[in-house]
């Protein structure tokens, strides 16, 4: 057994990765995903190329395994993955240096990566709340810090006066009230009604912002469930709909529908008197969030993810843009973007 082995298995990356949420409530799961394998890197002494990259793919593969829904992190993981890999293959990296050198440089490097991940959410804050015009009603849902930072941004202004609706459901409350409170208190109107409300109240509506756990291939999202149905429904109305997303949640996935999304949901779940159920359509996934620090245990993962932890996929054509760091994207330019960042 090498060292790097030893020390593998004296480290839990799983219990890095939610030791990091619960410790920055600000942490998105991607780039809580990617610092753990960078402490992973830190604490494990590979000695060669190949032991370095063999070591992410297991540590990769852990992750995905044990977390319920793992499609918010995997887009950090694999975007990590793929820096390594393209450090590693550069020339100079074999030049005039030992390995602990390199190893070295790319840790430190890693936590310059997850640096410029952080900071993406006042980027795009400062793009997005020019989406914002004064008398504007905006409706939004979940508890996504990148929409709140947004609302804040554009209430902080002192030139623009508008009001928000909060979709807030049972399960949802507590992931939404501290958004509801900050924008409060910097004197913005916060109304807040049950998902059943929804269509009622469009016709106050300017536009729809909401947060993703992951942007997919085809410019669709993944995004907690009843996203979908505010898409649906603001298309119905001729009403805006923007998603605010950092790049780093861009994922290669390519759904085409609810059951498509490679991760076990029983949404919709047939019973009868004597209480045996039958599932169908199952889907799963978590809100951008902290949705999967929930107990679990360490020995293994429940297939399935709770309702209120659910999500569901938004196709491209009922999203008029993506505000994103770098800009903002119509859901076409998705693909490209990707290629940009892979290729």
């Amino acid at each position: 057994m090498t060292a790097a082995t030893k020390e593998q298995q004296n480290f839990d990356v799983v219990d890095t990765y939610k030791r990091l949420l619960a410790d920055d409530p600000e942490l998105t799961m991607p780039v809580a995903a990617i610092e753990a394998l960078v402490l992973a890197l830190a604490h494990t002494p590979a000695t060669t190329v190949s032991e370095t990259l063999d070591l992410l793919s297991k540590l990769t593969a852990e992750l995905k395994a044990r977390i319920p829904n793992p499609i918010s992190l995997s887009a950090g993981t694999d975007l990590f993955q793929r820096y390594i890999i393209t450090t590693l293959q550069k020339p100079s990296a074999g030049r005039n240096s030992d390995f602990d050198t390199i190893r070295t440089h790319l840790v430190q490097n890693g936590r310059l990566f997850v640096e410029r991940a952080k900071e993406a959410r006042d980027k795009i804050a400062g793009f997005g709340r020019h989406f914002v015009r004064d008398g504007n009603t905006v409706l939004t849902n979940g508890g996504s810090r990148v929409v709140g930072a947004l609302l804040r941004s554009a209430a902080e202004t002192s030139s623009i006066r508008f009001r928000v609706i909060y979709v807030v459901s049972d399960s949802s409350d507590a992931e939404s009230s501290e958004n509801i409170a900050q924008l409060r208190k910097l004197g913005i109107p916060v109304a807040t009604i049950p998902p059943t409300a929804i269509a009622y109240s469009l016709n106050q509506v300017s536009q729809c912002f909401v947060g993703a756990e992951g942007v997919v291939e085809n410019g669709g999202i993944i995004s907690r469930l009843g996203t979908y149905q505010i898409a649906m429904l603001a298309k119905a109305a001729n009403k805006p709909f923007y998603v605010v997303s950092e790049s780093h949640k861009f994922v290669r996935l390519y759904p085409l529908g609810q059951t498509d999304l490679g991760i076990d949901q029983n949404i919709v779940e047939f019973k009868t008197t004597e209480g045996a159920a039958s599932t169908a359509g199952s889907v799963s996934a978590k809100d951008e969030g902290v949705a999967d620090m929930d107990a679990q245990s360490d020995a293994g993962v429940s297939d399935s993810v709770a309702n209120n932890d659910a999500v569901d996929f938004t196709p491209p054509n009922l999203i008029s843009g993506i505000i994103t760091e770098s800009g903002v994207l119509l859901p076409s330019a998705v693909s490209e973007e990707l290629i940009k960042i892979w290729f």
